[in-house]
C-alpha cells in the first residue's frame, strides 16, 4: 500500500506532464505567490496578500483559507509520516490553479477533455485525493466486472455507468480505487457533469482534469428563472455532444441520474443513494442505443460521503462549505442487463422505462447496502454476498 501514498515531491512533478518531449517544453504557468510557499504561515499569508491586491474576492480567500485548514486536519488523522508536507505542497498547488482561474477563468466547453498538457490536471487530483482515503477499509465490488468492461471497450463498444453521486470528489474516488487493476478505465471515464463543478473557483481546477460532458441540473435549472431557457439551449448541445462522442465507440460514460449528490435522511441521518429520474435514464439508454455502435449499461454504486460531504439541503449560491475527512470509500459494479430484461411486453412505455430505472436503481442500492456493510459496519470482506464480491485490488 505504500505506492499508495504520494510524497511532496511526487505531488509537484507528477502534475506536469512528461510523456510527449516537445509537451513537456512548453512553460507550466504559475503563480508565485503559492507554488513557491515553504511553510503554512507563508501560505495563509498569500492568500491575504491577493485579497488585498483584489485579485480573491473576500469570499473565495475565506474559503481557500477554511480549505486549508479542513484539509489540513483530515490529513494528519491518514498516519502518513509526511502529512504536512503533503498538505503544504497539495495545497499550494490548489491554490495556484484557483489564483490564475481567477486572473484568466477556464470556460469549460460541452465536451472537456481532461487537461493534461503542459500541467497535469488528473494527476494533480489524484495526488490531492489520494491521502483522504482510508485504503485499509476502502473496497471494490465485482473487480472481475472491470475486467469485462474493458474487454468491450478494446473490442469498439461503449458502457455507460449508471451511478449514484456523492460528493464532489467521486471522479478522483473511482480512478483512484481502479488505478492500479484498471487503469484504463481510470483515465479514460467521461462524466456527465453539473454545471456546480465547472464554475465552483475551487472546484474547476480538479473539473479540469476530468473528460467531462457539461449540463445543467434539474436540480438547478430555475435558480435563476431567466436564465432557464439558456440552460436548456445548453443541455441540447450536450446531448449532441454525448451523441458524438458514442458514435465513436469505445467510450465508457459515468451518469448520475439523481440529477445531484445523495442526502441524508433529515430523520435519521441515514445516507442512501437518491432516487433515479427515470428520464434522465432514459434519454441516456435512447443515446447508446441510436448511436450505431454496440452499448452495455452497468449498474454502479459509490460509498464516500465521508470524505467530502455536500450541505445537508440544496444549495443555490455557488461556494458551498467544505468538510473533508479521512475516511474508507467503496465502488461496486454489478452485471450489466438489457432494457428487455427488466421490463414485460404488456406495459406501456412509461411502465416500461420507469420499471427499467427501478431495476437499475435497485441494483445500486443492494450493492451500496454491502458496501455500507463492509465499510461503516466494520465488516470488510466479509460482507461480500454471492453476487457481490468485495476485495482490494491494490493489496
Amino acid at each position: 500500500m505504500a505506492e499508495l501514498i504520494q510524497d511532496k515531491d511526487a505531488s509537484v512533478v507528477a502534475s506536469v506532464s512528461g510523456d510527449d518531449p516537445d509537451k513537456c517544453n512548453e512553460e507550466v504557468r504559475h503563480s508565485r505567490t503559492f507554488l513557491d510557499v515553504r511553510s503554512e504561515e507563508e501560505l495563509l499569508s498569500g492568500i491575504r496578500k491577493e485579497e488585498q491586491l483584489g485579485t480573491l474576492t473576500p469570499n473565495i480567500a475565506a474559503a481557500m483559507e477554511e480549505l486549508f485548514h479542513n484539509y489540513k486536519n483530515a490529513v494528519s488523522k491518514s498516519g502518513i509520516p509526511n502529512a504536512d508536507e503533503v498538505v503544504l505542497s497539495n495545497m499550494s498547488v490548489l491554490l495556484d490553479r484557483v489564483l490564475l482561474d481567477a486572473e484568466e477563468p477556464f470556460v469549460f466547453p460541452p465536451h472537456h477533455k481532461m487537461l493534461r498538457e503542459p500541467f497535469d490536471y488528473y494527476m494533480f487530483g489524484q495526488n490531492y485525493i489520494r491521502p483522504l482515503i482510508d485504503f485499509r477499509n476502502s473496497y471494490v465490488g465485482n473487480i472481475s466486472i472491470f475486467n469485462d468492461i474493458q474487454e468491450k471497450l478494446q473490442q469498439g463498444h461503449n458502457v455507460v455507468m449508471i451511478s449514484n453521486h456523492q460528493t464532489e470528489a467521486d471522479p478522483a474516488v473511482i480512478a483512484l480505487l481502479l488505478e492500479l487493476a484498471h487503469p484504463y478505465i481510470a483515465e479514460n471515464l467521461t462524466y456527465v457533469a453539473g454545471d456546480r463543478v465547472v464554475t465552483d473557483p475551487l472546484c474547476k481546477p480538479f473539473s479540469m482534469g476530468r473528460n467531462l460532458i457539461c449540463v445543467y441540473s434539474k436540480k438547478h435549472m430555475f435558480d435563476v428563472p431567466e436564465l432557464a431557457e439558456m440552460k436548456r439551449r445548453a443541455n441540447t448541445r450536450s446531448l449532441k455532444e454525448m451523441a458524438v462522442l458514442l458514435r465513436s465507440g469505445s467510450q465508457i460514460v459515468w451518469i448520475a441520474p439523481s440529477g445531484g449528490r445523495d442526502r441524508p435522511d433529515p430523520s435519521t441521518g441515514e445516507w442512501h443513494p437518491a432516487p433515479f429520474d427515470s428520464s434522465s435514464v432514459d434519454n441516456m439508454r435512447r443515446l447508446v442505443e441510436h448511436s450505431g455502435v454496440t452499448g452495455h449499461i452497468y449498474p454502479l454504486a459509490l460509498s464516500c460521503y465521508d470524505i467530502m460531504p455536500p450541505p445537508p439541503l440544496v444549495e443555490k449560491e455557488i461556494g458551498e462549505k467544505r468538510i473533508i475527512a479521512f475516511c474508507g470509500v467503496g465502488l461496486s459494479v454489478a452485471p450489466g442487463f438489457n432494457f428487455s430484461d427488466a421490463v414485460a411486453s404488456s406495459m406501456t412505455p412509461e411502465e416500461a422505462r420507469d420499471a427499467y430505472c427501478q431495476a437499475l436503481f435497485n441494483s445500486v442500492n443492494d450493492q451500496y447496502d454491502v458496501l455500507r456493510s463492509a465499510i461503516h459496519g466494520q465488516q470488510g470482506s466479509r460482507a461480500s454476498t454471492p453476487t457481490i464480491l468485495l476485495s482490494q485490488p491494490w493489496d
